[in-house]
């Protein structure tokens, strides 16, 4: 019994328990020793907090990293993301140069975002300048589409601000903090409707940092066909991708769940664009994640005793480009359909033969470094230790001048993939 890992979960699913089960580990209580805890994110704020904190010892693990939020709270995200741009400008980086607008050549991947109440003023110095745009509003720690409502005229802040019980914008306590961002109203569409894709990536480490990229992602589509008209900015079946609204519409197919396979997407893509573009458009992707995890690096608690699965959410516009729009820090292992309850049960598995190798006690002092074999549907997306012994490679592409996005680079070691990016 001694040899067997011993667990504990506060969130009851059946593609949790079963992966537990199957490895032969035993479920215990939180008041008993315990090796893993896959917790809620309210239940690792307990665990880290400084009153009512623990000390975590050698062989016991969770899956979120103690502030988290850094990356997964919608306002800290921007705020991270902003910062690396500075500091990268700053240091005179390649990767912060910019067009002759003044924009971000290679970083700007999150659409233009002020928080509320603090930054209303910039808001409306920004909605000014083009009176005709559509923004969305989302409350920042909030998920699954709660709260969320699009505007195209400065009199439904105002109105939003008096709804709210607050007659200023002065005090960021009186009311629940918002981020309004520039909505993308150019999606890609396909069969005439909107969609996202969430991807799923895991951090094993952020010093250095350490992540990959599960193959299996899917996208989430509306049910209702796309319109930018005005007249429809209430209707979220037309604007919002979220399973928890998309399930309550009309034309809702429980069968499919409004779902399609990243697989389906890149072969659809490359059939009516390209397979060029589409190579593309998926090296972007895979950019723009690693860029966002390298944003919070430097202000994540690297705690030895975490890992952390994120739910990515990224939207495609007409002109194929991808643009970050969060990231979840606990992605919903419910199953709306039955390929979904397998992509979940499998997505659960890879991520457990990783964090926990060989489903044994775990062993904090590990290098977190697991063989290619145990990856599953799972590849490296970046490893900060063989892009660093990789610079030969980043200067020859300084040279020929290409753009430093992401480029997958064999690794002289171990022969797995990694994507090189310019530090």
């Amino acid at each position: 019994m001694a040899g067997r890992v011993k667990w504990v979960t506060d969130i009851e699913k059946s593609v949790l328990i079963n992966n537990f089960e199957k490895r032969g580990w035993v479920q215990v209580t939180e008041n008993e020793d315990w090796n893993f805890y896959w917790m809620s994110v309210q239940t690792i704020r307990n665990v880290f907090s400084v009153e009512t904190g623990y000390r975590l010892s050698d062989d016991q693990i969770v899956n979120h990293f103690p502030n988290h939020y850094e990356l997964t709270r919608k306002d800290l995200m921007v705020k991270n993301i902003k910062r690396y741009r500075k500091e990268l400008e700053k240091e005179g980086s390649p990767l912060a140069e910019k067009d002759e607008n003044g924009k971000y050549l290679y970083l700007d991947f999150v659409p233009v975002t002020f928080m509320l109440p603090a930054d209303y003023n910039l808001f409306v110095e920004e909605f000014r300048k083009s009176p005709s745009s559509t923004w969305i509003m989302k409350p920042c720690g909030k998920a699954q589409g709660k709260g969320i409502f699009l505007i195209n005229k400065l009199s439904q802040i105002k109105k939003w601000s008096r709804d709210s019980k607050t007659s200023t914008f002065v005090s960021q306590s009186t009311k629940e903090a918002y981020v309004i961002s520039l909505y993308i109203n150019n999606p890609l569409l396909i069969g005439g409707r909107k969609f996202d894709l969430r991807l799923y990536v895991l951090v094993s480490t952020y010093r250095p940092l350490r992540c990959y990229m599960y193959k299996l992602g899917f996208c989430r589509f509306c049910t209702v066909k796309y319109t930018p008209s005005t007249s429809e900015l209430d209707n979220m079946f037309v604007h919002l991708t979220n399973v928890a609204i998309q399930k309550h519409g009309e034309d809702y197919n429980h069968i499919h769940g409004g779902k399609w396979t990243v697989s389906n997407l890149r072969l659809y893509l490359e059939s009516t664009r390209g397979r060029e573009v589409t190579s593309k458009l998926f090296d972007e992707i895979h950019w723009i994640i690693v860029q966002s995890l390298k944003a919070v690096a430097p202000v994540m608690n690297n705690d030895k005793h975490c890992f952390e699965c994120y739910g990515y959410d990224i939207i495609i516009d007409d002109k194929l480009k991808p643009w970050l729009i969060e990231v979840n820090a606990s992605p919903s292992l419910t199953s709306s359909t039955a390929n979904d309850r397998i992509l979940k049960y499998n997505l659960i598995n890879d991520t457990l033969n990783i964090a926990v190798p060989n489903g044994e006690i775990p062993d904090c002092k590990w290098n977190k470094s697991p063989p290619k074999e145990v990856l599953g549907n799972y590849e490296i997306l970046y490893d900060e230790e063989l892009a660093q012994g990789d610079g030969a490679d980043r200067e020859l592409r300084s040279r020929q001048g290409q753009p430093p996005g992401p480029k997958a680079g064999r690794s002289r070691d171990s022969g797995r993939t990694v994507l090189t990016t310019w530090k």
